[in-house]
Formats: C-alpha cells, structure tokens, sequence
C-alpha cells in the first residue's frame, strides 16, 4: 500500500517558505514550549463524528468545497474556521528536507543501518527515527510533541501521527512493539493538550487500539485492499477513508458510504487548481 501521507517533499514545496523556518524553530524550542503548554489543565478531547463529509488537503491547503465538514492539513498550514480539523505530522520518519536537521542536532535518532547510514523509505525518501529503546522513544517525542502541542495552539481537533507502520521498512530493526510504545507517548501528549488522536493506516495496530489511545482512523486504500470494515468495527464508523483509484474509491462507498468520510484524492494530494487535482465524495 502506498504511503501518500507520508508528504513527499515536492508535495511540501508550497509550504517550505512559511513552514520550514516555523518547523526548525519548533524542533529547537519543543521542550520548552512542552512543558508549559502540558502545565495547563488539559481541555476536552473530542473525536469526529461518523460520516463526515471529509478533504484530505496535505498536500496544501485550499478553500473546502461546500458540504464538507472535516479536513486534515500539514501542522504547517491554519486550520479551517467552522470545520473538523485534523493535524498531519510524520511522527515515525523525518522529511527529506528536515534530515539535516535531525542528523546535527538528535543524530542518535535516526535509525542507522549495519554500515551506519540511514534507514530509508526509498518510495519517499524518508530516513526511518528511531523508535527502538525506551529513551529514544521518550527523546523522540519531546521532539514531536511539541509538533502535536502546536497543532493545538494552532486550533486543530485533532492530529494523525503519520508513518505508524515505519516498522516494516526497518528490515528487523524495528518492531510492532517499538512503534506501539511511541504511539502512546504521541497520544497522551495529545490528549493532554486536549486532541484527539488518528490511527494512520497499519490495520495490524487494531488490537492495540484502545491500549495506545487511539480515538479514531484515517485510512489510506481501505477500500482498495478490502481493509475498511476493519477500521469501521474498531473505531464505531470514526474513520476517514482516502482513495486513490477509482475502483478502490467506488468499493469504498458502495460498501461504506453511507457510515464513513471517504474521499477520493489524487496521489499527489495536489491543492485544487494544480495539474492532476482530483476531490470527489461518495
């Protein structure tokens, strides 16, 4: 299954300008800012409803079409005023353009191969974090929590931790177990700053679900590989579903319709008005 959210680097072009300098100094402050913003008391968390009509707008933002009610965006873009908004972060792998970062300031944290070089996603050229040891773990998300506290200053609902399957890209360095135990230090935070938490893809997590925190799903080709009524019975129908072919797309809402936020978008993810655009619902 493709990971489209993982936001390849030309999809983040229209945001490096306003975002990578706001990113970097985030990655610089995160404990500071963590631990001011975790002193308050925490506000409610509220999951999204059931078949909201749903964007998946990280590729950049856009202005909504009418009728929708829910929409997820890089951390680096403004919530929708009036709409559910969930907060995009690649919490497992670092952005291509964020690698540099990562290796002079947390080198320790990159995940490093038997001749000391980094684990890569090839499809998006992502170096895999390490999520191996109980102290990156905790190390890692001082990093990504204050990623997830400024989704909430920002006024998104939510957030969806990208990239919960990096473990099957580590050839044997990573495990199930690893990722899980992040994944839950990633959900209390989030939920201490009062978002609510998507499971992003891995239908192998389910079982963990409730264990890790999890509050809902955004879930990509569920229709193409026969996977959303997983996502559906696990979360009560909280689930948003993006499709990237027409045939997965069609067995989404045939199916599931009626009870999900499916989308159709195009691989690129691209904003309306650039080549390739693609945003229907069922």
């Amino acid at each position: 299954m493709p990971n489209h959210a993982a936001v390849p680097f030309l999809r983040r072009r229209s945001t490096v300008v306003a975002g990578v300098v706001g990113a970097v100094t985030a990655l610089g402050v995160g404990v500071t800012l963590s631990h001011v913003f975790a002193a308050a008391t925490a506000p409610k968390v509220v999951p999204p409803t059931a078949n909201a009509t749903f964007d998946y707008q990280i590729g950049g933002p856009y202005a909504p079409a009418k009728g929708v009610t829910a929409v997820s965006r890089d951390r680096s873009a403004r919530p929708v005023d009036g709409l559910y908004n969930v907060c995009y972060v690649n919490a497992f792998q670092a952005q291509p353009d964020a690698l540099g970062w990562w290796q002079k300031n947390h080198p320790d944290l990159i995940l490093l191969d038997r001749n000391k070089r980094p684990v890569m996603d090839k499809d998006w050229g992502e170096a895999l974090l390490d999520t191996s040891t109980a102290d990156k773990r905790s190390r890692l998300a001082d990093v990504v929590g204050a990623w997830v506290d400024g989704c909430a200053k920002s006024g998104f609902q939510a957030v969806e931790p990208d990239n919960l399957d990096s473990y099957e890209r580590s050839g044997g360095l990573l495990t199930k177990a690893d990722n899980a135990a992040f994944a839950k230090l990633l959900a209390t935070r989030a939920h201490s700053a009062g978002l609510a938490v998507g499971q992003k893809n891995t239908v192998d997590m389910l079982s963990e679900s409730t264990k890790i925190g999890f509050d809902f799903a955004v879930a990509e080709e569920c229709g193409e590989y026969n996977e959303c009524g997983d996502y559906a019975k696990a979360y009560a129908d909280r689930v948003f579903v993006i499709e990237y072919s027409s045939g997965g797309f069609s067995q989404a809402c045939t199916r599931f319709g009626a009870r999900l936020g499916i989308v159709q978008r195009d691989l690129d993810v691209a904003p309306r008005g650039a080549g390739g655009y693609t945003f229907r619902t069922c």
